[in-house]
């Protein structure tokens, strides 16, 4: 059997309830995305977290809302300014991202997919509150799929591939090993290739050994890992080594950003965690 599929992405589940809180807690989600375990966990962490802010300047929030307001920013540029009207976020867990951008662009088509066992939960969710509808949908993908019906291809089959796209994998690739993410992203640059213009945002946190928190980083991600019940590798060593990566893998225009840079331009206070997670916006 093949080495993929051997590998299981349901491990990953278990970090959208914390980080739905999260965005709750710093009012980008609605209180429908708030989980009972979610909120129990932030609590149960909220000591661990403190005292890494506190004794080694790792601010675990302050990481996650950089990424996910950094890919915001990036989102919000290709549709005002690149004209694009479909977002495909995979992995989307309790992300309240579909929700927010549907709300402020109508005109938008928002598919948001994930494990057939999350996908009918966020579905669920969205349900519930009367937030479904044709131009936004929930669906079932398994990025480690090569085919079938949880495959990329009939994901993408759905979109109308005369106009340009936008996807989004946030919180994903740092749980798989590199040649399953390269294997990921490859598939995928195939798959962009249909359309017009195509955009693929993620985050990544790199292996920077010459950073000075490069110790804390390590020790936060192995909590990570330990939290969603598997492993948490670091991918690259630099920006130059990211974007020779993405472009092995079919992208051919790849700009790394550095979101403690843009802190202020975010909304967020000058970080105490600098540099230490990138956003990655690539193309075909």
């Amino acid at each position: 059997m093949p080495e993929r599929a051997r590998v299981s992405s349901a491990h990953i589940s278990p970090s959208a309830h914390y980080t739905g809180y999260v965005w709750y807690r710093h009012q980008l989600a609605d209180t429908a995305f708030v989980t009972r375990f979610g909120r129990f966990v932030h609590g149960l962490l909220s000591p661990i977290t403190w005292g890494a802010r506190m004794a080694f300047d790792l601010d675990i929030e302050q990481l996650l809302l950089q990424r996910h307001l950094q890919i915001d920013a990036q989102l919000t540029a290709a549709i005002e300014q690149g004209g694009v009207c479909q977002v495909v976020e995979i992995a989307c867990g309790l992300s309240p991202r579909g929700r927010r951008f549907s709300l402020r662009y109508p005109q938008l088509r928002y598919i948001e997919a994930d494990l057939p066992v999350m996908a009918a939960r966020k579905r669920l969710l969205l349900n519930a509150e009367g937030w479904l509808g044709s131009q936004h949908q929930v669906r079932a993908v398994d990025i480690l799929a090569e085919e079938g019906a949880n495959c990329l291809a009939a994901l993408f089959a759905e979109l109308d591939q005369s106009k340009p796209v936008v996807v989004i994998t946030e919180g994903l690739v740092n749980y798989f090993e590199l040649a399953l993410v390269e294997s990921f992203w490859t598939r995928l640059a195939e798959q962009l290739r249909a359309f017009p213009q195509a955009t693929y945002l993620t985050e990544l946190y790199p292996d920077l050994r010459e950073h000075p928190r490069y110790r804390q980083l390590r020790w936060g991600v192995g909590l990570i890992g330990r939290l969603t019940r598997g492993n948490y590798p670091l991918h690259y060593r630099n920006d130059p080594a990211i974007v020779q990566g993405f472009e092995k893998c079919g992208f051919s225009q790849v700009v790394v950003f550095d979101p403690s840079r843009t802190s202020q331009a975010l909304g967020l206070a000058p970080s105490r965690s600098a540099g230490l997670v990138r956003v990655i916006e690539a193309r075909v």
